[in-house]
């Protein structure tokens, strides 16, 4: 199963949320869709050099439109240097942009052109666990996509790797310092105050274990995946490692 089919994202709006390859996930399923918006409802980190253009703007609704339109898409293929488009509101920083209302992506679900949200924030870390406002998903979102970093299995519970080091602890009963295991990474995304946090209910929750580099991780990846499946219904859990050519490790 390719990339874009293993996350559900030939149409509609996929978001991503969790920690440890949001950014590289949205990059790859964009530079695999002939036609594709990328966006964000939280601040999102400077991603000119890997769409076409980034528009910012209050009407994306709009700006959307317009290129569709220019592209000729109803009558046929996408034209060279025109997709993906990256729409957001304001540039905040030097390094980030700020995110729209999730009221904003929901209209822009509405467009025959796929949607990609980065959904939440985790500050460069590889696992998180939502806090109180989080995450912000469109209540019209067909995908939620949830990430963790199999990689953190076997390390130390700590701020150096794990966003919101609390609310993972109240997730998985974990101390600041313990090691997380296997079953606390599945214990954090399948939980409805983690991964599977404010899904919509007629959207597919697909967890992502990322950074699936040799074969032990990925045998560890396999663990977690199966004890996502234990504890939540889940379509599948995609095992990856996302700055590969070919992206998917396995779907379980």
């Amino acid at each position: 199963m390719n990339l874009v089919s293993a996350l559900n994202a030939e149409t509609g709006t996929t978001c991503v949320v969790g920690a440890g390859g949001k950014k590289t996930t949205l990059a790859a399923l964009a530079a695999r869709l002939d036609r594709a918006v990328v966006t964000a409802t939280v601040r999102i980190p400077i991603f000119d050099d890997w769409v076409e253009r980034v528009v910012v703007t209050d009407d994306p609704v709009g700006v959307a439109r317009e290129r569709l339109a220019a592209d000729g898409s109803q009558s046929g293929g996408p034209a060279a240097g025109m997709w993906p488009l990256g729409l957001v509101p304001e540039r905040e920083r030097d390094d980030r942009y700020r995110g729209y209302d999730t009221s904003v992506v929901d209209a822009l679900g509405e467009l025959d052109v796929p949607v990609l949200v980065k959904a939440d924030g985790a500050r460069m870390r590889r696992f998180k666990a939502p806090a109180d406002e989080e995450p912000q998903v469109p209540r019209t979102a067909d995908t939620v996509v949830s990430i963790a970093s199999v990689q953190v299995v076997g390390e130390p519970l700590s701020e150096s790797i794990v966003h919101r080091v609390d609310e993972v602890c109240k997730l998985t009963g974990l101390e600041p310092g313990e090691t997380i295991r296997a079953a606390d990474v599945a214990a954090v995304l399948a939980s409805d105050r983690g991964g599977l946090k404010d899904v919509p209910a007629d959207a597919m929750p697909i967890p992502l274990l990322n950074m699936v580099d040799d074969p032990d991780l990925e045998a560890t990846a396999r663990e977690v995946a199966r004890e996502i499946h234990d504890r939540a219904d889940v379509p599948r859990v995609v095992l990856a490692e996302m700055r590969a050519d070919d992206p998917v490790v396995d779907v379980v």
